[in-house]
């Protein structure tokens, strides 16, 4: 990297972390390609047309700190074990710099390959039915297997299960954060955070040290549908995440895929009324999608991925399915069943029946509830 590029990084990522610098406050400094100036005053960044309250904090920051000798990493990325990205760097994805307003900068941890990869978003409700799970689970294994990359905001529900089922095929997950790159929200997907980490990837545009807020959501969502040629909408209200997540994706002219569920389910109502407004096509698995993105597979095949999607890999941990097995997830698919209801369905020994569906849950096709209900995942 040229010391040029190196002074233009800096200068971009020095604005990037001052609070209260916004996206078209940079866009000027880069306009007038502000790294040349080795020093600058007030008075310089107000010229260039930065609001008073953006230049004087700006110009208190370069005061204590001059961007000029910002470390590249600074310090807090470094700790983080995290990389920076800008518009400007090799590494930035193409599709994200292809947007209205990519933004300036990337904090990335985990495995960049992942952002040269075709990839899909799947997105949905925080709180699924076990329809849901499944539907998620089923298309982001595939996906994955396909060596399409997985991508989606590490929520609850929906997002979890895409991660979990992406993460260890061929094309891998990535999630995109609200937080900063060091921290995980919510809490309780840390283990998932940690997994992503190291065989994912995990991206964020929020400067560490950022308190958490509503508008980091809808800019996390926005990074979403750059990053990928197509959001998949499994399960979401009418006015949920997921289908602000689709709205990006159709202003920035990509395609939106949603995976129909009973007219009954409120859950439903998002990709249910997209696929009625004709805003979005009908997909049940991968295939579907592989075959409305026509140039897919020859991607795939450039970069030496199989053309798994036309036999997704239905395994799970590279174990295949017993026939017994299959039978027993097709019935828990349709809805959560205590094992004494399974005995009476299946007829199977209640011994063998046990054992069965501990293989299940071992390959995490299955879950056991609370009252011994078994629910597919």
């Amino acid at each position: 990297m040229t010391e040029f590029a190196d002074i233009r990084r800096q200068m971009i990522i020095a604005f990037h972390e001052i609070p209260g610098i916004g996206w078209h406050a940079i866009q000027k400094a880069v306009n007038h390609q502000f790294w040349h100036k080795r020093s600058w005053s007030l008075e310089d960044l107000l010229a260039i047309g930065m609001h008073k309250s953006q230049a004087l904090a700006a110009a208190e920051r370069y005061e204590q700190k001059p961007w000029i000798l910002t470390e590249d990493p600074p310090e807090a990325i470094a700790k983080a074990g995290a990389v920076t990205l800008t518009p400007f760097d090799r590494e930035y994805p193409q599709l994200l710099r292809e947007t209205p307003q990519p933004p300036w900068v990337l904090y990335a941890k985990g495995n960049l390959e992942l952002l040269k990869r075709p990839a899909v978003a799947v997105v949905g409700t925080r709180v699924p039915t076990a329809y849901g799970r499944h539907a998620a689970a089923a298309l982001a294994e595939e996906l994955a297997a396909a060596g399409i990359t997985v991508v989606s905001g590490l929520a609850k529900g929906i997002d979890s299960r895409a991660h979990e089922a992406a993460l260890y095929g061929a094309g891998g997950t990535i999630a995109v954060l609200p937080t900063p790159i060091d921290s995980c929200y919510p809490s309780e997907n840390l283990p998932l955070f940690r997994k992503i980490a190291e065989r994912g990837l995990l991206l964020s545009e929020t400067p560490i040290g950022t308190k958490l807020h509503p508008g980091q959501f809808p800019q996390r969502n926005r990074i979403i549908a750059g990053l990928t040629v197509g959001t998949v909408v499994v399960e979401g209200a009418m006015r949920s995440g997921s289908l602000i997540t689709a709205q990006h994706a159709s202003d920035m002219s990509r395609e939106i895929f949603a995976i129909p569920g009973p007219i009954t389910s409120p859950k439903s109502e998002g990709p249910n009324g997209l696929i009625k407004r004709g805003e979005a096509k009908l997909v049940s698995c991968a295939k579907d999608i592989v075959d409305e993105l026509h140039w897919l597979p020859a991607a795939l095949q450039a970069m030496g991925m199989p053309d798994k999607s036309k036999e997704p890999d239905r395994t799970a941990n590279g174990a295949a399915l017993t026939d017994e097995e299959s039978k027993l997830l097709g019935y828990l698919q349709e809805q959560p069943l205590s094992i004494n209801e399974l005995h009476e369905l299946t007829a199977i020994p209640f011994g063998h029946l046990n054992a069965l569906l501990l293989n299940l849950c071992i390959k995490r096709k299955v879950e056991l509830q609370p009252g011994s209900i078994y629910m597919a995942l």
